[in-house]
């Protein structure tokens, strides 16, 4: 029970995690991912696999050590905003985000309707840097800003991953997503995106009571890392 104990002490999973939402590519500059939804049912319980393995995209350049719940690790590439690398490391998935003005049905994470002027700042010098922000016109503060309400369908539902956003450090990455793609042979910019209808059967699965993390990495590092994070 005391190794048991200190491995719970050790990694950046939260012990009141009961949804893990692994997201795996071959290596640190592969675009190409297997995600898979696991739950527990107690902290010390195992990590049980929940729907079927899910294909989905990374950056364009592939994967980068991030900010989130893990501390900082020096093997392999630092995120830097507009590298094209997703993120690796342990997030929480903070917020739902759509068109519509109400949450799809059976969705559970807290929800947002993405307004014609809502942007994701991603100017590490304005002081909304990797914030949601309503577009206030010859006021803003940003040199550049992704429309959260896109001409296209690739941000009709999005999660807003906990990258970099507490607290925020310019320059670290910013406005990281799960959000749809239009084709598997697609990239991002950094985001991790899925075909339409897995993405929503995800998000329908996806129940903040049981404080659903992201957690991605290169295979390698995953076996590096299992057996101290408490990993599947």
């Amino acid at each position: 029970m005391w190794l048991l104990a200190l491995v719970l002490a050790a990694s950046p999973v939260p012990a009141e995690s009961r949804q893990l939402l692994l997201s795996l590519n071959d290596g640190w500059d592969g675009a190409s991912a297997r995600v898979q939804l696991f739950e527990r049912a107690a902290a010390d319980a195992r990590w049980t696999a929940v729907g079927e393995p899910l294909q989905a995209s990374f950056g364009r350049a592939g994967l980068a050590w991030g900010r989130g719940l893990h501390s900082p690790q020096p093997e392999g590439p630092q995120k830097r905003e507009g590298d094209g690398r997703s993120p690796a490391g342990v997030f929480d998935l903070r917020l739902l985000l759509g068109y519509e003005a109400a949450a799809p049905t059976g969705t559970r994470l807290p929800y947002r309707q993405s307004t014609p002027t809502l942007r994701c700042v991603d100017d590490a010098a304005s002081r909304h840097y990797n914030t949601l922000a309503e577009d206030p016109g010859e006021a803003r503060d940003w040199r550049s800003a992704e429309e959260m309400r896109r001409k296209d369908d690739l941000y009709r539902l999005v999660v807003w991953v906990g990258h970099n956003d507490a607290p925020v450090e310019p320059g670290a990455g910013s406005c990281i997503f799960l959000h749809l793609r239009a084709a598997a042979s697609d990239t991002t910019s950094g985001c991790t995106a899925f075909e339409a209808a897995p993405f929503e059967g995800l998000l329908r699965r996806l129940d903040p009571a049981r404080r659903p993390v992201l957690v991605q990495l290169p295979e390698s590092a995953r076996r590096r890392l299992a057996s101290e994070w408490g990993l599947p």
